[in-house]
């Protein structure tokens, strides 16, 4: 071969090497998977956040912890995963947070203390006190709670009208399907709901056979997404917030080092931040939606929704024989609307 020739093939195949070697350590096997559990369908806003957390731990870990996400609850409704997280069994989740475990749990579903997204981006920032009491309740079961995602105000979705939604004294004539949670039903009994728990991968057959006339306790996305095809009529009253828990196994945490710790914790910061940011412009973009589907969509003002607030408010005496008093003043305190 003729030297000039040589000397190029040489260059050219050192090269080649160096590209190989490279593309070797970026697409090395990762010192570990994690399981991220979701209850959100695949095309939810809430799933394609938790795609966009798995890939940004991927890139800022460079490759050393892969997450693989499981949505639409593949691998369970939100009760059996969080019980999979804290055996450890499952490592992270988006998901709803039981409150069987512990009652006061509820505390992030209490109603009435939120009334517009500005009140969520304080309330819900991860230096805030509600996270900082989420948090505290989750470790002491075995999981960590790493931020929340803003899903939007909550409002009810039924298949025939309720009579007079905005005055809580008057019976809607509707059977509505609440979480199992006292804070859903107190407040859905306050606004003049009846009330019946169905397992959350159940409401929609549910509604679609009559076993019950609607929901409450989903935000619009959620009622969309999900109960779309059966949901006739949708009332925007904005009377809780709907948010996820991004949360983690306390035994996966402990694998994790100090370094990837941290990036995991400010990737999940920044989610949750955005989630606020998203969460009013997805409500009115599913509200949107759920006309052209020919679903009857009813929005008011603060000043209107005044009531229905009202009345979510006179529950909460009656959480703190679950919740203790002492949480429930302290909750007053720091979030109670001024």
């Amino acid at each position: 071969m003729h030297k000039g020739v040589r000397s190029i093939f040489t260059m050219a195949l050192v090269s080649l090497l160096v590209v190989l070697f490279a593309g070797s350590a970026v697409f090395a096997a990762p010192q570990m998977t994690l399981k991220f559990a979701g209850q959100s369908p695949a095309d939810h806003p809430a799933t394609q956040m938790m795609q966009q957390i798995a890939q940004e731990i991927a890139e800022k870990t460079d490759g050393r912890i892969e997450v693989k996400v499981y949505p639409a609850n593949q691998l369970g409704d939100y009760t059996l995963v969080y019980e999979e997280q804290i055996r450890g069994t499952i490592d992270m989740s988006s998901i709803s947070v039981p409150s069987q475990f512990d009652p006061r749990m509820e505390l992030v579903y209490i109603n009435g203390y939120v009334s517009d997204y500005e009140d969520a981006k304080r309330v819900f920032h991860p230096d805030g006190w509600l996270f900082k009491k989420m948090n505290e309740f989750n470790e002491r079961l075995g999981v960590k709670l790493l931020g929340f995602f803003i899903e939007g105000m909550i409002g009810t979705g039924t298949t025939k009208p309720a009579v007079e939604p905005l005055n809580p004294a008057v019976n809607k004539e509707v059977l509505i399907r609440v979480p199992n949670m006292d804070v859903y039903k107190l407040a859905a009994d306050a606004m003049g709901y009846r009330t019946v728990t169905i397992p959350y991968a159940d409401v929609y057959q549910s509604m679609q056979t009559g076993v019950c006339n609607g929901v409450n306790g989903y935000p619009v996305a959620a009622a969309y997404t999900i109960l779309g095809d059966v949901v006739k009529y949708w009332y925007m009253t904005n009377y809780s917030i709907e948010c996820l828990n991004y949360m983690i196994s306390a035994k996966t945490w402990e694998k994790i080092s100090p370094e990837d710790q941290k990036v995991i914790q400010e990737i999940m910061t920044k989610a949750t931040l955005e989630s606020v940011d998203n969460a009013k412009n997805l409500d009115q973009h599913y509200m949107d939606l759920m006309k052209l589907k020919g679903i009857e969509v009813f929005t008011y003002t603060k000043e209107e929704l005044k009531p229905i607030a009202e009345a979510c408010a006179t529950t909460w005496p009656m959480l703190e024989k679950n919740m203790t008093k002492e949480l429930m003043d302290e909750f007053r305190t720091e979030l109670a609307p001024k």
